[in-house]
């Protein structure tokens, strides 16, 4: 009986050292979480602010709702609206997405599942672009883009993707193939499969996951650019939204209607955070997963 009682007590007292490690542990994370989502639940709510509230309040809670930033931000002081500049961008991301998806995938299909001369060699300088810093070329590009007459064009942002320049997405890919077991490869050539029905048939499906991730990463890296159109986009009604936003920031007059600034940047978070909570669950599997299991 005695045993028994310690037995009980012993329980008890673990399940309490559970509960509360537990809630000291939802504590901090939520600590963390507020921390970390404070600046947008900020910029929500300075969105709807004076300029006098937003320099003079630290708060986020606005003193009233007023949708007239985002109506006249949305106008811009311009002869075109946000509407134009969105389009704009989505004439860069969406071909950078697709173009970045096929020519990594196939140049990841070629070192993973290929042997051939000057593999490693190749393989090694590719890498090596990652590591090169994007300052370095910047004169070099700008000037072959000018030779072929294609400043002020979407080209030289898009052409890049069409060649694989994007080395990340090609060794993430590399690895996930990496991983996937050659047998799937001989199983559809006995079937009868050449090598790029192997290809879109047995590994494109496997490598879903990393793809969607490609597609975030891109779609976030080539939405926030702003240095590339500033150097090769000279034309108003070209403009990306980065570089709209930017322009909104009008200092000649003397007055910048930063209500309407963070209206527009708030509305221009919104497409990459759509994109990342619909498929989210893809993208962790995508990072996290080394292939397929099973």
């Amino acid at each position: 009986m005695e045993v028994k009682l310690q037995t009980s007590e012993r329980q008890k007292r673990e399940k309490r050292k559970r509960l509360l490690s537990s809630t000291i542990r939802y504590i901090i994370l939520t600590i963390v979480a507020v921390i970390m989502i404070y600046p947008i639940l900020w910029l929500v709510g300075a969105s709807f602010k004076t300029n006098t509230e937003i320099f003079t309040e630290i708060g986020f809670i606005p003193k009233r709702i007023d949708f007239t930033p985002y109506i006249e931000g949305w106008q811009t002081r311009t002869e075109y609206t946000f509407t134009t500049y969105f389009a704009n961008t989505f004439k860069i991301v969406i071909p950078k997405i697709i173009f970045c998806l096929v020519s990594s995938t196939v140049t990841a299909y070629g070192f993973a599942r290929f042997n051939f001369k000057f593999k490693n060699i190749l393989f090694a300088l590719l890498m090596a672009t990652m590591f090169l810093p994007a300052v370095v070329t910047r004169i070099p590009l700008y000037i072959f883009w000018k030779q072929f007459n294609m400043l002020d064009t979407y080209v030289p942002l898009i052409a890049p993707t069409v060649f694989a320049q994007e080395p990340f997405f090609v060794f993430m890919l590399i690895q996930f193939l990496r991983s996937i077991p050659r047998d799937l490869d001989e199983a559809a050539t006995i079937d009868g499969c050449n090598t790029f029905q192997i290809l879109w048939r047995i590994l494109l499906p496997q490598l879903r996951p990393a793809l969607i991730s490609c597609i975030i990463f891109q779609f976030v890296w080539s939405f926030n650019d702003f240095l590339g159109p500033l150097i090769y986009i000279s034309s108003v009604d070209k403009y990306p939204v980065a570089l709209a936003l930017k322009m909104s920031i009008d200092t000649s007059s003397g007055i910048v209607e930063w209500n309407q600034i963070l209206a527009m940047s708030l509305i221009s978070l919104l497409p990459a955070l759509i994109l990342f909570f619909s498929a989210q669950k893809y993208f962790v599997e995508g990072v996290t997963s080394s292939g397929i299991k099973g």
